[in-house]
């Protein structure tokens, strides 16, 4: 017999990852097919809802009409809705309309207000509800109060156009469906607890970011494996071989891709953990030196000062010409309106265009007299802080507009696909393997036959 050729020191090592490659593939495998495939879908989330609802995002500017001042816009949303606005978002597009985040008066509330003599008068606890009766759900805020709600207003004609947040159509509704899936694999639309009393959106939870953590485990491991034995045959790794068989480019696909994609793979893997572990979420800012601990007590905002020199009232126009001296760029504003006379008036500006980033400048302006008070451009913060606020935009791919978005799109497209061809080159070489060894079983067989 031949003597066996002893594996080199990095053979031994491909071998050690290439067999933790290909289980935590096998054990991951549908579950990351499901979120990739519909975290491909959600890329274009935003620009798929504002297509089927046109008519609250699109106004037109004829003859070079000019817009209505936003406290007029503000005073007709108050009285439509009953409810205060909390900030306004005007964009650069003459011909898009302007938002306002309202926070609309609860009906609950109206009636406890209404009632509220009635039952001083009855000598009933104020207090007191009706039994068994379970308040209405409303959208909550990281606070747990109500988040404001998004009025596309015409900001040439003063016309409400309608209520953003509940915006129903078919294509909202789908989205929905696909960030319903991306996160939780739908369980959160089953009620009753499948695990004693673990809330199904959690478990749902659970389980796609562990699946999302032995992927990006897979894509590290992919990483290692995909360097060849030979350093001069790389560039094999590049391309797909479209003249060889089907388990040739299938092979190539898995192998190929994999290497164009890994980088974006890598960055959405490793982002998206932190919305299903809070032990992650804090980990990952400890390694980015941002984490804070729950008693931190961050600094206070400066306030605004009225003085006999500011009397006169200022309009959201002085604040963005104030905000343009500042940050002399084109691009997208929102303005949040002061919640009492010493609060300051806060604006964050967007750069828009293909390749615009996503984060934005922020500046703290004294709401009597426009001045500068604060800061913050987000190319000027150190690089750790700049990641730590844009771990969101790295995981949805908008660091920088619709070029990366594209990119993301085509990223996650083949993340869908590397668990299929991943588990086909498995199929192959586990039927190529149980080929060999009937094969040896056979020719064992017919050795131990006596001549005739």
């Amino acid at each position: 017999m031949a003597a066996q050729k002893t594996k080199s020191t990095w053979q031994n090592i491909r071998k050690f990852f290439n067999d933790i490659h290909l289980w935590i593939g096998l054990a991951s495998g549908i579950i990351v097919i499901l979120i990739c495939l519909s975290g491909t879908l959600y890329v274009f989330n935003t620009e798929l809802r504002e297509m089927a609802s046109p008519e609250l995002y699109k106004v037109k500017s004829d003859n070079g009409a000019k817009p209505m001042p936003v406290e007029e816009l503000i005073a007709k949303v108050k009285a439509i809705t009953g409810g205060k606005v909390a900030s306004v978002k005007i964009s650069a597009d003459p011909n898009r309309s302007y938002q306002f985040m309202v926070r609309l008066r609860d009906k609950e509330e109206g009636k406890k207000g209404s009632e509220k003599g009635e039952n001083k008068a009855a000598g009933k606890s104020e207090h007191k509800g009706e039994r068994g009766k379970k308040p209405e759900k409303g959208r909550e805020g990281p606070g747990g109060g109500k988040r404001p709600s998004a009025f596309a207003v015409n900001q040439y004609t003063g016309e409400i156009l309608g209520n953003i947040s509940e915006s129903k159509t078919a294509t909202a509704s789908f989205m929905q469906t696909m960030f319903s899936l991306h996160r939780w694999l739908l369980l959160d639309k089953i009620e009753k607890p499948l695990i004693g009393e673990l809330e199904n959106r959690k478990l749902g939870s659970y389980i796609s970011g562990t699946a999302t953590i032995l992927f990006t485990l897979g894509v590290i491991t992919g990483m290692v494996i995909w360097f060849p034995q030979k350093i001069r045959a790389w560039k094999q790794g590049l391309k797909v071989k479209w003249s060889g068989s089907w388990k040739r480019k299938n092979h190539d696909l898995h192998n190929s891709l994999g290497f164009y994609a890994c980088i974006f793979l890598f960055l959405m893997g490793i982002t998206g953990p932190q919305w299903s572990f809070p032990w992650y979420r804090e980990a990952l800012k400890k390694t980015l030196g941002t984490y804070q601990p729950e008693d931190f007590e961050a600094p206070k905002d400066p306030e605004s000062k009225l003085t006999l020199a500011a009397i006169k009232p200022l309009s959201i126009t002085d604040y963005i010409q104030a905000a343009d001296r500042v940050l002399p760029y084109k691009g997208d504003y929102s303005v949040n309106l002061p919640k009492d006379s010493t609060s300051v008036i806060a604006i964050t500006k967007n750069q828009t265009g293909f390749f615009a980033p996503s984060a934005g400048d922020k500046l703290l302006l004294d709401q009597y007299t426009a001045s500068v008070l604060k800061i913050e451009v987000f190319k000027d913060k150190p690089f750790n802080e700049r990641v730590s606020g844009s771990i969101k935009a790295l995981h949805l791919g908008d660091v920088y507009g619709m070029f990366t978005k594209i990119i993301y799109f085509f990223a996650c497209l083949i993340a869908t696909s590397l668990p299929i061809t991943g588990t086909i080159i498995w199929l192959n070489k586990l039927k190529k393997k149980n080929k060999a060894k009937a094969k040896i079983k056979a020719s064992e067989k017919k050795a131990m036959q006596p001549a005739l």
